[in-house]
């Protein structure tokens, strides 16, 4: 995922995003100690979406506080 894309998204569909993304990662690690992972590198981009996401729901919530 791009910044972009989270740019684009609505505030439900980050929230339904991230939560999809937390079940990836945690199905991931699970996956990672009692198998081996094809891409390990997985672990990583699915760390950095959810940070993607939040950093995006961190700032629309600054921006709604500013207005307010």
């Amino acid at each position: 995922m791009k910044a972009e894309e989270a740019h684009k998204m609505s505030n439900e569909e980050l929230t339904i995003e991230l939560d999809r993304l937390h079940q990836h990662l945690y199905a991931l690690r699970s996956q990672s100690v009692t198998e081996k992972l094809d891409d390990p590198s997985q672990i990583t981009k699915a760390r950095r979406d959810i940070a993607r996401i939040k950093t995006e729901q961190s700032v629309r919530r600054n921006k709604q506080q500013a207005e307010a």
